[in-house]
């Protein structure tokens, strides 16, 4: 081989020292025809002279024969030059092959790929997951054992909102986050949360006779002492008050007597007090709550969410802002009292007796209706104090690999009155396995989500989501197509043999299907959750309206994010009994669950978890606005039959016209999708989030959050709601309202459209 290297090198030396090619020119037909000049020289410098040798009178080119043997040194030059290329081939592949490794060790159901180095180190080699690979790999990091070591972790009796326990608390998560990577921080929130005054408590009077100092209590009710005569209204729902009227029983100026359930402890005295009540007492009858006759009740009266003192706006910082309260706060005081001293009320009231619906399982008591004047009057005092109090909520961010800026919150309440096990120590160890698997599914496992997963540790709960709320007051505008669902674990498991769930439409379809891959934790392994809880239906079987009370509720309603909680509860059922007191601990829990909480947990954590999963890890939102246009429908049907029932002057067809519009809307969307290259993620963002702004559409810009917080013209509370239009008496507001609520419908059809060359505001 050497050789002939050399003789290739000794070619090519001669053809550079030879005479060499230099110049051609070619002439055009006109001038005689072709016509080419070569000049070759040996010393490689043009002459520019003719060569003597050239005969120009026939115009024919005149060169210098080469040698013979040039056109052997050209097939040595040729051959030369391809082995010289096959022989820097053969050293470039040796010197740069990587060495050989073994055979690659892959669990499908991991996702990745292990190789052993040189070293005999192991190297992840990342694989693309499918679904059911994420579902598995979720399934492997979710397990009983290590839901109840964490438990212990946030297990405290002492953890009321801005208490040191509940700070304490807050650092575990944050250190907790930390640990995962996780890049926490702190939103700080100075809030005004009304609690008992340690020198004045306050009490309840038959008569003269104090038959009650309780220590349970209402935050935000008013203060003050009242006098009356005692009504007995059951639980205060309107066919009750509706009961109380067709016998005659009015409750101006009386003292309501309420048993606790059905609705929350707020739309019990805002019912009552729109009649002309004077004060509130609820107690828990044994009928709904098993428990002793002295356990005492806590809970607030604030019919909105948040920090009642700033409505609308958050509570960074108290002194910027003018003073001003909810319209939500009551006017009159309300207290809850413990059943024994319910019975000693009951047994001293006249009037007549109350129907068999009213009746609950007192001992030795009768069940009056009250209001009489045989009966005696009872004093209520209320001397609760406002006080200042820093909230601490904790977030940390598991970020997406194509949009990050876009994610899924879950969060759960961490403070309680008492232990709180059911309502925070469970949802809190939720949200903190949740963080770890998906963690460990991002960091060993190969799952790449698309977007990010926001876990956030609320304060204020029990206030009425106060630190969720002054979250969202505070970041609205930055929220705003950002936020794409919220996930509520608080209260996630309270018993076993029964699931309910409340949602947007949005997320009735995706909860669905989530439904029927999670194996119900309590039922057959062979069966899933949906086959167990919903039967034939969804909508009938578990599916229930998002209440005020509920922790996602703020959410929705002021701030147009499409929400989910879920409670696995006892069958038969109505609430969790231990609930707003101090049995709510770990052994009543234990019980409720027969024993099998950590079971139970898993499932609620691989349903969470899963639907969260699917939000961030597919190209296109699941969220079903086709579903929502058959809500939406639905209210605008009813509320046409009520207005034509009520008024022949409006008909309700432009709002059924805007109703229409969204349907069109939704049309097009889905021809959109199935012209999209999914693979574009920039094509892809561009429909997510025109699907995104259907929920935020929905809160009505006509009216002030000040005054009307939940704006949601479809689950807010107010006369701007399509529920409620229909009660407007006044023909103006309605015909106003009605026109409000129509425009409203008409830009959320619009923001699905998209473009504005596309809408089509014709009414």
């Amino acid at each position: 081989m050497t050789a002939r290297i050399n003789q290739a090198r000794s070619a090519l030396t001669k053809m550079f020292n030879s005479e060499r090619y230099s110049r051609f020119t070619l002439q055009s037909e006109e001038e005689g025809g072709p016509h080419v000049e070569v000049k070759l020289s040996s010393d490689g410098i043009e002459n520019d002279h003719v060569p003597d040798s050239m005969d120009e009178s026939h115009g024919s080119p005149s060169y210098r024969a080469p040698p013979r043997d040039k056109y052997r040194n050209v097939c040595y030059l040729a051959l030369g030059t391809l082995l010289i290329f096959v022989i820097g081939y053969l050293i470039g592949y040796v010197s740069h092959r990587s060495p050989q490794r073994p055979l690659v060790s892959c669990d499908p159901k991991l996702g990745v790929e292990t190789e052993e180095t040189e070293g005999g180190e192991e190297e992840v080699v990342e694989k693309s997951l499918d679904w059911s690979d994420i579902n598995n790999l979720l399934g492997q990091k979710l397990n009983p054992e290590a839901f109840d070591k964490r438990l212990s972790e946030f297990a405290r009796d002492d953890h009321e909102a801005g208490s040191d326990g509940d700070r304490v608390l807050g650092n575990r998560v944050f250190e907790g986050f930390k640990s995962l990577q996780m890049n926490p921080w702190t939103d700080i929130h100075y809030v005004q949360l009304q609690t008992q005054n340690s020198t004045q408590p306050n009490r309840v009077l038959i008569g003269s006779e104090e038959v009650g100092q309780p220590t349970g209590y209402l935050a935000y009710s008013a203060r003050g002492t009242v006098k009356g005569q005692v009504v007995y209204a059951n639980y205060g729902r309107r066919e009750d008050l509706q009961e109380l009227q067709n016998q005659n029983v009015e409750l101006k100026n009386k003292v309501v007597l309420l048993r606790a359930g059905r609705l929350n402890f707020a739309e019990q005295v805002a019912s009552v007090a729109e009649l002309g009540a004077s004060a509130v007492l609820i107690y828990p009858d044994p009928q709904d709550y098993d428990y002793q006759d002295t356990t005492e009740l806590y809970g607030h009266v604030h019919l909105g969410s948040g920090d009642p003192y700033t409505p609308g706006f958050p509570s960074f910082n108290h002194t910027q802002f003018p003073p001003t309260r909810s319209s939500g706060l009551p006017s009159i005081p309300a207290q809850t009292i413990t059943a024994q001293t319910a019975a000693q009320i009951l047994k001293r009231m006249g009037g007549a007796e109350a129907p068999s619906f009213f009746t609950g399982r007192l001992p030795s008591v009768t069940y009056r209706l009250g209001g009489a004047s045989d009966g005696e009057s009872a004093t209520v005092e209320v001397n609760n104090v406002l006080v200042t109090k820093e909230l601490h909520n904790v977030f940390g961010i598991i970020k997406g690999f194509t949009d990050p800026d876009q994610y899924v919150v879950l969060g759960a309440q961490r403070d309680s009155w008492g232990p709180g096990y059911a309502k925070a120590t469970v949802g809190t160890t939720l949200l903190m396995e949740l963080a770890r698997a998906v963690f460990e599914m991002v960091e060993h496992g190969g799952f790449r989500p698309r977007r990010s997963l926001l876990f956030a540790s609320w304060s204020g709960g029990d206030y009425g989501s106060v630190g969720a709320t002054e979250w969202l007051e505070g970041y609205l505008s930055s929220l705003n197509k950002k936020a794409l669902t919220y996930v509520s674990l608080d209260g996630a498991v309270t018993g076993t043999g029964a699931f309910r769930a409340s949602a947007s439409p949005l997320l009735h379809t995706l909860l669905e299907s989530t439904m029927k891959k999670v194996k119900n934790p309590i039922g057959s392994k062979k069966k899933s959750l949906y086959e167990d809880v919903a039967g034939d239906s969804l909508q009938t079987n578990v599916l229930r309206p998002m209440q005020l009370g509920d922790c996602a509720y703020p959410f929705l309603a002021f701030s147009g994010i499409p929400s989910l909680s879920f409670s696995f509860f006892s069958e038969g059922a109505k609430d969790y009994p231990y609930s707003n007191t101090f049995l709510d601990n770990k052994e009543n829990l234990d019980r409720a669950t027969n024993h099998r909480l950590s079971t139970m947990a898993v499932g609620a954590g691989q349903l969470a978890g899963q639907l969260a999963l699917q939000l961030v890890h597919d190209h296109i939102l699941r969220l079903d606005v086709a579903g929502y246009g058959t809500t939406l429908g639905k209210s605008v049907h009813s509320l046409r039959r009520q207005l034509f029932n009520a008024t022949q002057s409006l008909s309700g067809n432009w709002l059924a016209f805007a109703s229409g519009s969204y349907s069109r809307a939704v049309r097009r969307l889905q021809a959109d999708v199935l012209n999209t290259d999914l693979n574009d993620a920039e094509a892809c963002r561009f429909l997510n989030e025109r699907i995104m702004t259907v929920e935020q559409s929905l809160l009505s810009p006509y009216v002030s959050p000040v005054q009307v917080p939940f704006r949601h013209v479809v689950f807010g509370l107010g006369p701007h709601t399509l529920g409620s239009l229909g009660a407007l008496s006044d023909p103006d507001e309605l015909h106003t309202q009605l026109a409000l609520a129509t425009w409203t419908l008409q830009g959320c059809a619009n923001g699905l459209v998209g473009d504005v060359w596309e809408l089509d505001n014709e009414i």
